[in-house]
């Protein structure tokens, strides 16, 4: 098969079919308990979040969650989540680490939800708090980006110990056509931003920003998702022994961050 372009893994990564955190969460996990709201504005429908058993160990499981027709769209507010929903993921987090849960994090967003509304009720202040939170974690974190990951909203669940990453997902600080509106006012050479934006899975672990390609049947996910699921299960069963195995997770998570982008004396990365 001829190697795809990122315009070509940004669409399937966006592909209305691909499986999504409810699919996951009934494919890896079972007694999943459900917790809703942030006790303090409401419940977004753009987080799923709750407890479960994966292989039998209790963990906090937490992904973004979009829709599979217009009207599920429309109460997931189309995978984009409002302060609520990051201060329902924080409330998940601190119940996590009281119980020492591993926390497995299920990435697939456009981004936070820019609109008015948001940014009255505190976007940015509950995007940052989840970030803080998220990496003074003492328990073993692990995210998969399995669709489209878009900039602090798919950063905010993914400061994980190990950062896995499906074969045709995206992962950047911004759309292609947000980059192509910025850098030359005009969105429709997405294409050819994609291009330029190191966003696909073999970028992102070339820079060391990933940890693990899991791969694809050769049409996408949503072709096979039973290919995947099983995938993601074998990729998460050997990262979350790992990490389990090692402990001091808040210090190497912090280690694994502070070296991205490391430049040495000489202008190069040392990554």
């Amino acid at each position: 098969m001829a190697e795809r372009t990122a315009a070509q893994r940004v669409a399937l990564a966006r592909h209305s079919a691909r499986p999504g955190v409810c699919e996951f969460i009934q494919a890896l996990f079972t007694d999943f308990f459900e917790q809703k709201g942030d006790r303090l504005y409401g419940e977004d429908g753009s987080i799923l979040g709750g407890i479960a058993l994966y292989h039998g160990r209790p963990v906090t499981v937490i992904g973004h969650h979009k829709g599979r027709d217009l009207n599920e769209n429309l109460t997931c507010n189309f995978g984009m989540p409002h302060p609520e929903g990051y201060r329902k993921v924080q409330r998940l987090l601190r119940q996590a680490e009281k119980f020492s849960r591993p926390v497995i994090t299920f990435v697939d967003t456009p981004g936070a939800y820019p609109g008015l509304e948001a940014e009255a009720r505190g976007q940015g202040e509950a995007i940052a708090s989840t970030l803080a939170l998220m990496s003074t974690l003492n328990v073993p974190c692990v995210s998969i980006i399995t669709g489209e990951g878009g900039s602090g909203g798919a950063l905010a669940l993914a400061v994980a110990n190990h950062v896995l990453m499906l074969e045709n997902a995206v992962y950047s600080v911004l759309s292609p056509e947000g980059f192509a509106s910025i850098l030359w006012k005009d969105a429709s050479r997405s294409e050819e931003a994609a291009e330029l934006m190191k966003l696909t899975a073999d970028d992102l672990l070339a820079l060391k920003v990933i940890d693990e390609i899991i791969p694809e049947p050769e049409g996408g996910a949503h072709t096979d998702p039973q290919f995947v699921y099983q995938a993601v299960d074998k990729a998460v069963s050997v990262h979350l022994a790992k990490l389990l195995k090692e402990g001091d997770c808040a210090a190497r998570r912090y280690q694994k961050f502070r070296a991205m982008g490391k430049i040495n004396s000489s202008g190069k990365e040392t990554l």
